[in-house]
């Protein structure tokens, strides 16, 4: 098997699973895009197996500290194994979440989502794009699910080389069709044309524990997409809920959720840009008891984080001075390029601008069946917090 000699003090010997290319010592067996290759210390030692493409700054990607192929087999020992892991997970309904968080299941590049008996494909290395095939095979073996729709639109395609692509690996296109969470939340999920896989199921648990607060109170929902933090208020007993997005796809799929779960009387749907409707609603002198900020990424890469940081800023400053006193403020950043430290740094700028004083209710991260390995901090990329807007004193 071909491979490479990785340099000493490379992140793989310090937990990660990821080889760059300046990281390299050299190349043996002539490797090929899309090998199955051996990684090995400057000493010769074996450090196992990984995925190999040279057209990518990730130059080879672990899966293994053993010598293993990519073969039939392999995958479905992979899918077991990350199926049995969650159905340990306390409450998580295994018939609606993330049943693959690449290298979080041994699985580099490789995204399994799982709406009842439809799974939504996600193949974002170029080793398992050309084994996508295998993949739709295990699938069928262990589920024997009614559809495999491919969602390779992402632009991390670009960085491995790829191309976009969307399509159905197996069964039928699946019309758009409705699924209720244990909770209660009923969603519209569209695998082929909606946005992500379908919805986002990193957030299922956050949008109750954000409900728990909203009992008799009026809640701002920003940038809602498709409703899930209103929808949750609202069947919480919020008295009002009014949920802006720019999106107009976005707000009518809320606006339906909402009419499907019998709530849409309690939920007024803005069409709009946060930004500016915050600023509009802080001229007009209005007030939210609960406000809730779960904005898209605004860090695409790390060169961008402090454009990122002052776009946290400004919302962040924007929806405290429309915080009654005594309101709970639940924010959310899902870019893993802005540290931990920088974004709790920006909320404490914007109460020192705002001349306003938080106390920190909760801590909030993805949900379980995104699971988080500590030596790869990309695979932790959603955090969130809860904050009481305390009474002047």
């Amino acid at each position: 098997m071909p491979g490479i000699i990785i340099k000493p003090r490379a992140r793989i010997f310090h937990g990660h699973e990821w080889v760059y290319g300046a990281e390299v010592l050299k190349m043996f067996g002539s490797p090929e895009p899309g090998d199955v290759i051996t990684l090995k210390d400057f000493k010769d030692r074996s450090l196992g197996t990984g995925i190999f493409n040279p057209k990518s700054q990730i130059i080879a990607r672990r899966f293994s500290r053993h010598r293993e192929d990519l073969t039939h087999d392999f995958f479905v020992r992979r899918l077991r194994r990350a199926l049995a892991w969650r159905e340990t997970v306390p409450g998580l309904d295994v018939r609606l979440c993330r049943l693959v968080w690449s290298e979080s299941d041994g699985l580099p590049g490789v995204i399994i989502d799982r709406y009842g008996d439809h799974f939504v494909l996600q193949t974002l290395t170029l080793a398992m794009d050309m084994r996508k095939e295998l993949i739709v095979s295990a699938l069928v073996e262990i589920f024997s699910p009614a559809s495999i729709v491919e969602r390779n639109d992402s632009p991390s395609r670009l960085a491995e080389g790829m191309e976009t692509v969307t399509g159905v690996l197996h069964g039928q296109t699946p019309e758009p069709f409705r699924l209720t969470t244990q909770d209660g939340l009923t969603f519209l999920i569209d695998p082929v044309g909606g946005q992500k896989t379908g919805i986002y199921l990193d957030q299922l648990d956050n949008y109750q524990q954000a409900a728990r607060h909203a009992k008799g109170r009026r809640v701002l929902d920003c940038f809602c997409n498709q409703g899930g933090f209103a929808l949750a208020a609202a069947l919480a007993g919020a008295e009002h809920v009014t949920a802006v997005d720019a999106s107009d796809s976005a707000i009518e799929t809320a606006r339906a959720n909402a009419e499907a779960m019998g709530v849409a009387d309690r939920i007024e749907f803005v069409t709009g840009n946060v930004f500016d409707y915050l600023k509009a609603q802080e001229a007009a002198g209005a007030h939210w008891d609960v406000i809730i900020l779960d904005p898209p990424s605004f860090a695409r890469s790390r060169k961008t984080v402090a454009d990122a940081l002052r776009g946290y800023k400004e919302i962040h400053l924007r929806a405290l001075k429309l915080l009654t006193s005594g309101g709970i403020l639940s924010t959310y950043c899902c870019s893993h390029h802005v540290s931990t430290g920088e974004f709790q740094e920006v909320i404490l700028e914007a109460a020192v601008d705002a001349k306003r004083t938080l106390r920190r209710l909760e801590i909030h991260s993805q949900r379980a069946d995104h699971p988080v390995l500590p030596g790869i901090p990309e695979s932790e990329y959603l955090r969130g917090y809860t904050y009481e807007l305390m009474p002047a004193f």
